[in-house]
């Protein structure tokens, strides 16, 4: 609908381990609303002086390679990580898992599957500013060791892995336990 991006973070990780970061700005030639500066706390000001979204987006898909994505609400960043891509030239071929939709299988008591309540939920850290992009990678990075972690020790699977968390997020709630042994085998 015409919205850009104004800022990506990425965080990357081996095992369960945060391996190396990518943060940026990204003036993609767009004023951002009043709504979104008071959301994010990023101001048009700031927008400015960044750097070229064509310019960070490249430097974002090197960083990344041929890595799989998980992120929290998934649909949401994909289309705008699929579209700025396009926009330089690249295509994205990277499978997404998305927290949000294994919690909603995995934590069905959760208060709500909001990715601040989740950690909250979970007593996980929280990380600099809320709906800032490195605040909320760390968070979802640290909410997916946390489902790594359930599943390793709820199901017995050693090694859950990012095809099965797209399994998973796919999976009917009742149907999920059956889902997840299968890979523990």
């Amino acid at each position: 609908m015409g919205d850009r991006a104004t800022e990506i973070a990425i965080v990357l990780v081996q095992g369960d381990k945060v391996v190396d970061r990518f943060q940026s700005l990204m003036n993609a030639g767009v004023r951002v609303s009043a709504f979104i500066e008071s959301f994010t706390g990023i101001s048009n000001a700031m927008l400015a002086t960044a750097p070229k979204a064509d310019k960070v987006m490249a430097e974002a898909a090197r960083f990344v390679g041929e890595a799989p994505m998980v992120a929290h609400n998934a649909s949401f960043d994909r289309k705008f990580w699929e579209a700025e891509l396009r926009r330089v030239g690249v295509e994205s071929r990277h499978p997404f898992a998305c927290t949000m939709l294994v919690s909603r299988r995995l934590y069905p008591n959760a208060p709500n599957h909001k990715l601040g309540s989740l950690v909250d939920f979970h007593h996980l850290p929280r990380f600099g500013q809320a709906h800032r992009a490195m605040a909320d990678a760390e968070m979802a990075a640290a909410l997916l060791g946390q489902i790594r972690s359930d599943v390793r020790t709820r199901f017995g699977v050693a090694q859950p892995g990012h095809e099965l968390l797209v399994q998973m997020q796919k999976c009917a709630k009742h149907a999920l336990g059956a889902l997840v042994k299968s890979h523990a085998l």
